[in-house]
């Protein structure tokens, strides 16, 4: 096993403060949005080989079996396939969506084809595979997960009293789910001037309500930018502490401020649809998105033997969770697949073969599979691995 050496990501949308809260160390003074742990080759975790620092995904190239299991690298290939992270978020990201696998798939080999460079700016997919994400709240989160129903979307809208969205809510009140909000999406990528203006000083007027000022704000952070119209076409959400969004293929979703654990298929697809300044391509991001309205499902923990685990509908990552007692006995970890232990609070032991290892808030330990492991202390521990991974013994 090996204590991970993460990497912060600066984006201008972090936090000053969350992350540094929770890890017991002072602020840089810059944005500290996410704290990446795994194999990705954007941002590898770095653990120590013969007193050097040797970045993890190296590390997984040279013995895949042996770090990953047999049946990791059947299903996944010779990668770690998920990737954790502590995101804290202090201002709105962009409004995404991401493929489902057959898209990625395709929409790599398509661009591959074109001859478009991997790093292109206007590029779609930079790899040939899904991104399913979850988060779990650690602080009190808020964000935009899905399409409003056409009705509630309609009644946001109206309650603006803007008269230039009179037609999107006509059509919302009128036209099947699927065909209305499709209808309306598309319009606000490209709206016609003087829409938006008019639209920010409806939100500023405010309603008094918990979205409304959530589009108040997100209009503050993006000034200008077209993409609010889309984003009041979804669901508002808040999480209290321990409670999780999954979000699959075809979702659109934000996330506005809070911090919480995120784990995700180890992917670069993502396609945006504003509050950003990077490329959107309306034609492909149209193919991509889920134009329904399912009810927000919110997760709790369901308790499975000794852990709390987040159920999630895909096999490339498993995120479970321990709360940990002081003076309870060790728990046992050992599975047949990979795995990143995260301490959220307190203190933890990790013990491998006649190896220990301290963990405080905002550290990780990298356990390969098959290793004999344990814990102990009083602390909350995430554990991510795969979805098809079982326990040892």
């Amino acid at each position: 096993m090996d204590l991970l050496l993460n990497t912060v990501q600066p984006y201008d949308w972090g936090s000053r403060t969350l992350l540094p809260e929770l890890m017991g160390v002072p602020p840089t003074g810059t944005p500290q949005a996410e704290l990446w742990m795994g194999a990705h080759p954007a941002a590898p975790s770095r653990v120590s080989r013969g007193g050097a620092l040797v970045p993890l995904d190296r590390v997984v190239a040279g013995d895949p079996e042996g770090e990953l299991g047999a049946g990791t690298v059947r299903r996944f290939g010779p990668r770690l396939p998920f990737l954790l992270k502590l995101l804290a978020a202090d201002a709105p990201l962009s409004v995404q969506v991401h493929p489902d696998l057959a898209q990625a798939q395709s929409g790599f080999a398509r661009e591959n084809a074109l001859g478009i460079p991997l790093d292109a700016p206007h590029r779609n997919y930079r790899d040939d595979q899904h991104k399913p994400e979850m988060i779990v709240a650690l602080t009190p989160f808020r964000g935009l997960c899905g399409f409003r129903s056409p009705a509630d979307a309609a009644d946001l809208l109206d309650s603006l009293r803007v008269p230039g969205l009179r037609p999107y809510i006509e059509t919302l009140r009128v036209l099947p789910e699927r065909q209305a909000l499709a209808e309306v999406f598309r319009a606000f990528l490209r709206p016609p001037a003087g829409l938006l203006g008019a639209v920010v000083q409806g939100l500023a007027a405010g309603t008094g309500q918990a979205s409304t000022i959530a589009y108040d704000r997100i209009a503050r952070a993006h000034p200008g930018d077209p993409g609010l119209l889309s984003a009041l076409m979804l669901r508002y959400v808040e999480l209290s502490p321990g409670e999780a969004l999954f979000l699959g293929a075809g979702v659109p979703h934000a996330y506005l401020s809070g911090l919480g654990v995120e784990i995700m298929a180890s992917s670069d697809n993502v396609l945006r649809c504003g509050l950003t300044s990077k490329h959107i391509d309306v034609e492909e991001l149209t193919r991509v998105v889920r134009f329904d309205a399912p009810p927000a499902r919110v997760l709790t923990p369901r308790e499975e033997g000794d852990e709390e685990t987040y159920p999630a509908p895909v096999d490339d990552f498993r995120l479970s969770r321990y709360l940990l007692r002081a003076g309870e006995p060790r728990r046992r970890v050992a599975l047949d697949a990979p795995q990143i232990l995260l301490c959220t609070n307190g203190t933890t032991t990790v013990f491998s073969a006649g190896e220990r290892l301290g963990m405080g808030p905002g550290q990780a330990v990298y356990v390969p599979a098959g290793a004999e492991a344990g814990m102990e202390g009083a602390s909350t521990v995430f554990r991510a691995t795969t979805g098809t991974a079982e326990r040892l013994g």
